[in-house]
């Protein structure tokens, strides 16, 4: 196994672009090749060491058996595992834009806040973030239709707007709260959301599934309310307790389903009739066996 150490002694105001650092390209570095790299900071290059002390230790024959450590401020240093498909790396700091982002395989740990576009266009591996995510975490990049489509991302803290944007595989655990639209434009896939939603999840999806165990503040008119189910399987995994269920959106003729928390979100079925605390159905609410 190799560990490379990247203890940072010099923090830029220009990002820093760690595209090209990844274990698929560095396992068989020494220090000497990592002295004689430049990094890509705006149009410019310039040798990394003038930013990290680097420290090799051990080798590695592949990917697969590299460990990247990053240490220190890293809020302008961004793509930091963009594409690579084996190997771990442990960043002990805030990161800036695109960590992860179309990544294959491995897995990249955050300790800190990640900005946008983390885990974006992703096809495999695992991502995880133990603060906040800004927006667009697993989504397309602008211009694209095509997110996420495997792997997985957790994110310990809360997500910005439109997490999981055009999600097309894979899934994405969001433990904290989420922002507007997530699940936007999403055909397949699992989006699971501990805490609370602001508003409209799942806006024009036509497949997959979002899952919020907290309370959802607003509703789309495109979701057709199904009844209440018990320990629903969602994208093969068994989720315990009793959820409202919408599909939707009806708008682009969508069959994608969204699972409310019945406990947190139990006015949204006050039209429906008087609450029973023993209620399994909207058809007993409403009388329509």
């Amino acid at each position: 196994m190799k560990t490379i150490t990247f203890d940072q002694i010099k923090f830029s105001t220009i990002a820093l672009e760690m595209d090209e650092i990844i274990p698929d390209t560095v396992y068989d570095w020494t220090e000497d090749d990592f002295a004689k790299y430049q990094v890509p900071i705006g149009n410019s290059r310039f040798p990394i060491t003038d930013f990290f002390d680097i420290t090799v230790e051990g080798e590695a024959e592949s990917a697969a058996e590299v460990k990247m450590i990053f240490k220190g401020d890293l809020n302008r240093t961004k793509y930091i595992g963009s594409k690579m498909s084996a190997g771990e790396i442990y960043c002990y700091g805030n990161v800036d834009l695109h960590v992860g982002a179309e990544m294959s395989g491995g897995y990249i740990y955050v300790e800190g806040n990640a900005a946008a576009h983390a885990g974006r266009e992703m096809s495999g591996g695992k991502l995880e973030i133990t603060g906040n995510t800004k927006e667009f975490t697993g989504a397309s990049y602008i211009g694209e239709w095509r997110g996420m489509s495997g792997g997985e991302i957790i994110v310990h803290g809360n997500a910005g707007k439109q997490c999981g944007e055009c999600l097309v595989g894979g899934k994405i655990r969001v433990k904290g709260d989420c922002d507007i639209l997530a699940g936007i434009h999403m055909t397949k896939g699992l989006i699971e959301i501990d805490g609370n939603v602001n508003r409209w999840p799942g806006g024009q999806m036509k497949n997959g599934n979002i899952v919020v165990h907290g309370h959802l503040g607003r509703l789309l008119e495109g979701f057709v309310l199904q009844g209440v189910v018990v320990d629903p399987v969602v994208d093969g995994e068994q989720f315990e307790g009793k959820y409202i269920h919408y599909v939707g959106d009806i708008g682009l003729n969508g069959k994608g389903s969204l699972y409310l928390g019945a406990e947190t979100n139990r006015e949204k079925l006050g039209e429906y009739g008087e609450h029973d605390d023993e209620y399994t159905s909207i058809r007993e609410y409403r009388n329509l066996e």
